[in-house]
């Protein structure tokens, strides 16, 4: 039998961020901490393929922006969550397949608009997650701040959100959810809006919050944060 792996798809057909292979690179070394090998993708066959597979663990929707599944990677998407798999999104995720409902439904929310990237300060409203545990009650932290045409609030259970009041241009007020998760759709889905940067994916502050979602999404044990392997990118 294969490996288990998680499938990490980056493909756009709108906007696409030079951080890309940075994250790819940290999907890579955060995995092999549990255990799993990673395929990265941008062939909407290939993930047909993946999410049909019995190895898959979890699929990532890595900055992904436009219409980038098939009709039947649609459909293959829609199985393989609604069977009980796995779905991280980060970032530009929320930017993708604009035209179906159900995909709005999983993420939890669809992209409005941000402000110019700039520092401000990430609200931490709920440490008992592993995406989260490992923060204080507020995060400084520099991205694009992503404003959401809804509030996904009393829909997820919302983790992180954003102070406006720490960075400029700000469209969503006090309450302005940044990361969250879910179990509606059948299986287990984590959704960060953080990672605009190539910067970040070198942050073992950042990564720590992917590997938390990761391992809660797929159902797995998240390694000591001893460890600093657990975090940090590998030794060139």
């Amino acid at each position: 039998m294969d490996p288990a792996r998680i499938t990490v798809f980056t493909r756009t057909t709108g906007y696409r961020h030079d951080s890309i292979p940075h994250g790819v690179d940290a999907f890579r070394d955060l995995a092999a901490t549990v255990g799993l090998d990673v395929t990265a993708t941008e062939d909407p066959e290939e993930l047909v393929a993946a999410l049909r597979g019995e190895d898959c663990r979890a699929v990532v929707f890595l900055s992904t922006s436009g219409v980038v599944l098939t009709a039947e990677g649609r459909r293959a998407l829609r199985s393989y969550v609604e069977g009980g798999g796995a779905f991280v999104g980060v970032h530009a995720a929320t930017t993708t397949e604009e035209d179906w409902p159900w995909y709005g439904e999983l993420l939890g929310a669809r992209f409005d608009r941000h402000p110019a990237l700039q520092p401000g300060v990430v609200l931490v409203e709920d440490r008992d997650h592993p995406a989260t545990a490992h923060l204080d009650a507020s995060w400084p932290f520099t991205d694009e701040w992503y404003d959401f045409r809804s509030n996904p609030r009393g829909r997820v259970r919302v983790l992180l959100s954003a102070d406006e009041s720490t960075y400029e241009g700000g469209g969503m007020g006090e309450d302005h959810p940044l990361a969250w998760c879910h179990r509606n759709a059948g299986g287990r889905v984590f959704y960060t809006a953080l990672g605009h940067t190539e910067e970040s994916y070198a942050d073992p502050v950042f990564r720590r919050h992917l590997l938390g979602g990761l391992t809660w999404a797929a159902r797995l044990p998240l390694p000591s944060p001893s460890s600093p392997s657990s975090v940090g990118p590998r030794s060139s």
